[in-house]
């Protein structure tokens, strides 16, 4: 018999959602994180109502304690493998060796940040090397911004940053300035300095400039990058979840994947999901798997009756 109703794989806001929801739906539930959110190097979380300014971690730790507090069961480890369990559903491995069964597994396992290659970008990621204006945009409002290109959309980026300070300056770095593009950036009075990048400038543990490979240094406060997105969908493409040409497992509106059983929600299958988001599309797809294994409940319910067993 399985160990639990649902493995939750992945204790971000998506799978923490999904699994308080879970919870106070009395079902046995198993969170399993490996401790590597995505938005760690962020001081602080925007646009989330009622958190507004809250640290990321501070969000988890109170989500943790919710779940277990309805009797959840938290598990720090990361996931090798997901397979058939004997008993029907599926059995989650561990690195460590552990091994649980499940009736429904939901994957919130998040994306990787591909970004550039540079001197002082990953030291500066989500401190003042930015990639979100939604989430940042206001706390370095009205300051010397800079957009790095080198990667699809970099311009149009540039164009949105425009929206919260008159001071834009684009770096296209690698990438083309289409024409439209080019004219686009100067209607929006955004400045263009072509040229590959060298480094990121940082004084006194804070982003002062960016420094051209010609030895040029434009001052900005902070800089924006749009980031190549990755799925981490290793876990979901082994169990043979249908995919996209990008490579997101391809879900319906619920979270519910192509293989019976399993389901994902938040980063893991969309890219654009802010923390806001994913944990609304973990509690979406919490009641839909609860939905479901009540029917299963029903049809089990039933056949025990059929079979003159007791009620």
């Amino acid at each position: 018999m399985n160990e639990y109703d649902v493995a939750v794989i992945g204790g971000g806001a998506a799978g923490l959602s999904a699994a308080l929801v879970l919870t106070r739906a009395r079902r046995r539930v198993v969170v399993i994180d490996a401790g590597e959110p995505r938005n760690a190097p962020a001081a602080h979380m925007q646009g989330f109502l009622s958190r507004d300014g809250t640290p990321p971690a501070e969000l988890l730790a109170a989500g943790r304690d919710e779940v277990t507090s309805y009797g959840g069961d938290l598990v720090r480890g990361t996931v090798t493998a997901i397979g058939p369990h004997p008993d029907a559903g599926f059995e989650v491995t561990t690195e460590d060796g552990r091994v649980v069964g499940a009736r429904r597994v939901l994957v919130t396992t998040g994306l990787r940040d591909e970004v550039p290659d540079l001197p002082g970008v990953r030291e500066r990621w989500g401190r003042d090397l930015l990639h979100c204006p939604y989430c940042h945009g206001y706390e370095v409002r009205d300051q010397r911004l800079g957009v790095l290109g080198g990667t699809p959309e970099a311009a149009q980026h540039a164009l949105l940053i425009r929206q919260w300070t008159h001071d834009v300056v684009y770096f296209p770095h690698t990438g083309p300035v289409s024409p439209v593009e080019r004219e686009q950036l100067m209607a929006r009075a955004i400045g263009i300095v072509e040229g590959p990048v060298s480094r990121l400038v940082v004084e006194d543990d804070a982003l002062t400039g960016v420094e051209l490979e010609d030895g040029r240094v434009v001052p900005r406060d902070a800089v924006f990058v749009r980031p190549g997105l990755a799925p981490n969908s290793h876990l979901l493409l082994s169990l043979g979840c249908a995919a996209d040409e990008g490579g997101w497992v391809v879900a319906d509106t619920t979270g519910r994947t192509s293989v019976p059983g399993v389901w994902v929600a938040g980063n893991a299958a969309n890219p654009r999901a802010q923390v806001v988001t994913a944990a609304g599309e973990g509690s979406a797809a919490a009641i839909a798997i609860n939905n479901e294994l009540v029917e299963d409940d029903v049809l089990s319910a039933v056949r025990d009756l059929r079979a003159g067993l007791p009620v």
